[in-house]
Parts: C-alpha cells; structure tokens; sequence
C-alpha cells in the first residue's frame, strides 16, 4: 500500500491545531464524544483518540489513524469504550513528529497517579515545551512521545498536590503558550483555558449530563444546549451533575486567536457571541468597501472563501456566483498512484465552472495566502477557462510571522507576504488585482467598531502583526527574532 500524503491544495493552507471534546454524565459517553470529535474534524484529521471510563472495567482508550468516520463508528472498537465519562481529541501535529506519526502520540494521554488515573487531551501549542522536556528528563522523566502536550502529564506527576484538580494547576502553572485542555478522573470532567483565551473552550448541557468542546458545532451535533464559553483562565470541574469554576491564573487581557474566525473555526459555530459565518460575511463586506473592482463576477475559493465571497458581492452589487467547484470527495488527502496524478495539484480538489468564466472579470475571494503556489495554480485555471480578468480579494490580512500558538505555519522565510510586498505579490501570483483586508478591517468585521486598539490589541493577531502576545521561548532559543528584534 502507497502512503497517504497531503493533498497540493493543503500544503498552501495553514493547518488547524487541533480538537478536543469531552462528556460526563450520559450513557455511552464514548459514542457522544465520537460524534462530537466528528463534528471537530476540520481542526485535525491526522489521528484521533477516546479515553472512556466505567467503574466495572476502568479506565479504557483507542486511538487510531485518521478520519473518526472510519475509526470510532465500529462496535468492535466502540464496545470497548463502556461508560458514562469520555475525553477526545482530534489532532493535526504542530508539535513533536510531523509526516511521521507515532501512534504514541496520539492524545489523549493517561498517567496513572497515587491517587488515580488521569486522561489529558490538549489543544494548542506549549512554548516552552522544549525547556520543560529537558528539565523533566533530566530529573528522571521517560517521555513516551513527541509532543509538547504530554509535559503536562509529567508536570502532574511531579506536583505535590493531593488530588488531580490541583496538580492540574500545578502544572498548567509552569507553562507558557496557548493551552486549552479537557482532562477526566474517574469521577470528574475538567476543563481549563489558557489566562489569554487564545483557544476556544465550551460548555454545554446534554440531557442531566455536561459536555466540554473546542467549538460549538459539536455540542450541536449531539444535540446539547450550548451554556456559556469557559472564560480566557479559568478553570471548571464537574462532579455529581454540578459544575464549579475557579481562576488559578494570574489575570490577563483576553487575546484570542482571530484566525479562528477567518478560517478555523466551522462556520455554524458560535465564538465570542458572534456567528463565525456572520463575521466572515461581514469581512467580505469590508473587503468591498476597502477594496473594489469592477467586475463581472464574484466567486469564492471553496469553501472557506463562500462567506466572505457572499459579503463582498451584497456589499459590491457584483453577482455572486460559483466560478469553482470543489470535489466533495477528494478528502483531505489522497493515495499517490503516479507522478503525473500528483503534478495535477490543485485540479484533483478544484474545477473551473468554464461556460461562466469564460470572457468575464472574475473576482476571487479566498481566506489567505500562505506560500502563493495555490493562488498561482488557482489563477492559471481561471485564465485557462477564458476569464477575461482575475482579482484576488483576501480575507485576512498578508500572512507575514508564523505561528507558535497551535497552527502549523511554515517557516518565516517560506511565507509570501514576509518575503514580498502587496504589489511583489500580485506580480508573483500573476494576477490583475491583489488586495487584502487591513487588520483595523478585519477587527472592525469581528466586532470592533473602532478597529484594532494599537495600544491594546483584543485578538491575538501575532500571525499578521508580528507582536506575539507570549514570547516564543523555544523558537527564540533556535534562533527565531522576534519583530522588535529586526
């Protein structure tokens, strides 16, 4: 059998962190926390993993290589998942093994304490996990695997507290970066965010029972009322139907991830008491009014492009239409059978609707521009079907530092807008128009009126201003300089 490799269109896209989704109080909590993992499959589809727990047979985990529709929906596996309390995670590698898996490293983890088992998953990325590695093994910790996420698990361990709540704290205490994490006892749901809120975190009521989420799409999906988001450093554990909140963290201002509305997110979802989808409809508002083209047409990039597309075309008067047909069964990778498939690239996952391009001024609206070599491959397919002008629209601002805080980003230097102005860009991509929404748009799209307070930035937007909210410790020491430093 060939390997799975990722798709070319993938490659120019910055990958989702990861999912985390947990249940308490409900029989069968495993098949709840496997729907809710599907309903979170966006955020990772490189492996997933269920830790359930019954008092008759203990604590039980599977976890699998990738998509949850094809490991978590057997009886064979799910049979061996008892119980009314069960964590999940679904995970896309930003720290630790990339293209290379281990099975080890699949969350979530478990450790097995004095005073009992414990099962952690994690979302987002430890940014001194490198420093904390190297202290715990010097001290006599064997690490198991190579993510940053299982430093918790060996944080706990270390932590003189009596009971797992407070080694928890213990040991989120220690490190630094964005971290929202569901954990289980035997007897308890936990959920806690990082003090900056950079990912979301949920809460949600399903029958006499509770839910934690990454996002609010997958409290829907098995069918819970959605109560309240857990707050940017605060801490929640539910026992015995009721569910107790502390702040173990010092405050801080609140930045959470804007990315996640521009594209991480699912757009059903609900972040910050906003509609992802609205938002994102609202950006292609401010697109046209920060930006217009006369055109003839306005056709998104599939599919995280189609708000924004819908908002600039109602703001612009320009017909929406769709120019692109996205393969709904490509996936998010494929088996390589042969070189000349593989040199297809973006035509395997995309198709220019020719008899409405041809001879028309296309606008295309997209999410980002990661490295360029899609929005070229793209554009080529578009003059190829006759369009008689192609203008590129942008839903985020350029993409210039990468990220450190759960986001696979590529290295600084292999990133378009840090190499390349707007009008470098445009020549590069080939196209007749290239605009990005400015940052103060972008804000004033996620609800900030006035947009983005210089003096105090709400979201933490590090991955377009370069003013990274917790200093990269780990990728300092490599070497990395941060944006004052230049």
């Amino acid at each position: 059998m060939q390997p799975f490799l990722s798709h070319p269109f993938d490659d120019d896209k910055l990958k989702e962190e990861c999912g985390v989704f947990g249940v308490i109080g409900v029989a069968d909590a495993a098949n709840f926390t496997a729907l809710g993992m599907h309903a979170l499959q966006h955020r990772g589809q490189e492996a997933g993993g269920i830790v359930a727990y019954d008092p008759e047979t203990g604590f039980n985990s599977a976890r699998r290589f990738g998509y949850v529709r094809d490991n978590f929906t057997s009886r064979d596996v799910m049979d061996t998942l008892p119980g009314s309390l069960a964590i999940g995670h679904v995970r896309y590698s930003t720290a630790g093994s990339k293209g290379a898996t281990a099975i080890r490293d699949v969350q979530p983890f478990f450790g097995e304490f004095s005073m009992g088992g414990a099962a952690i998953a994690h979302n987002g990325n430890l940014t001194n996990a490198a420093a904390l590695r190297r202290e715990l093994i010097e001290r006599g910790s064997i690490f198991q695997s190579s993510s940053d996420s299982e430093c918790i698990i060996h944080l706990m361990a270390r932590s003189i507290q009596k009971n797992i709540s407070e080694r928890i704290k213990d040991a989120l205490r220690r490190v630094e970066g964005a971290f929202s994490v569901i954990a289980m006892t035997r007897t308890k749901l936990i959920g806690v965010r990082d003090p900056l809120g950079v990912r979301p975190l949920v809460l949600g009521k399903v029958g006499e029972g509770w839910a934690l989420s990454s996002e609010t799409c997958a409290l829907d999906i098995i069918g819970a009322e959605f109560i309240r988001e857990i707050e940017p450093g605060e801490m929640v554990v539910i026992e015995h139907g009721e569910v107790q909140s502390s702040r173990p963290f010092a405050p801080a201002k609140s930045r959470f991830c804007i990315f996640e509305h521009v594209y991480f997110s699912r757009p059903d979802s609900i972040l910050g008491g906003r509609s992802v989808y609205e938002t994102r409809r609202q950006i292609g508002v401010e697109l046209a009014i920060e930006a217009p083209v006369d055109a003839d047409l306005v056709c998104p990039v599939p599919d995280s492009g189609t708000p924004a597309a819908i908002g600039y075309s109602q703001q612009s008067g320009i017909p929406y239409a769709m120019g692109i047909i996205r393969n709904q069964y490509m996936g998010r990778t494929f088996i390589e059978p042969t070189e000349s498939i593989r040199n297809m690239g973006v035509r395997l996952k995309l198709n220019v609707n020719r008899a409405l391009i041809k001879g028309k001024r296309v606008i295309l609206v997209d999410d980002s521009v990661v490295r360029g070599t899609t929005s070229r491959k793209i554009k080529d397919m578009i003059i190829d079907a006759g369009a008689a002008e192609v203008h590129f629209r942008i839903a985020s601002p350029p993409t210039a530092w990468p990220c450190f805080y759960g986001v696979d980003t590529p290295d600084r230097d292999k990133l378009l807008a840090a190499r390349m102005s707007e009008e470098e860009m445009r020549e590069w991509i080939g196209v007749d128009s290239l605009k990005f929404i400015s940052l103060d748009g972008l804000y004033r799209a996620a609800g900030a009126a006035n947009g983005r307070d210089n003096a105090s930035p709400q979201y933490c937007d590090a991955c377009f201003s370069g003013e990274y909210p917790v200093a990269p410790a780990d990728q300092i020491e490599n070497g990395f300089r941060m944006k004052a430093a230049e």
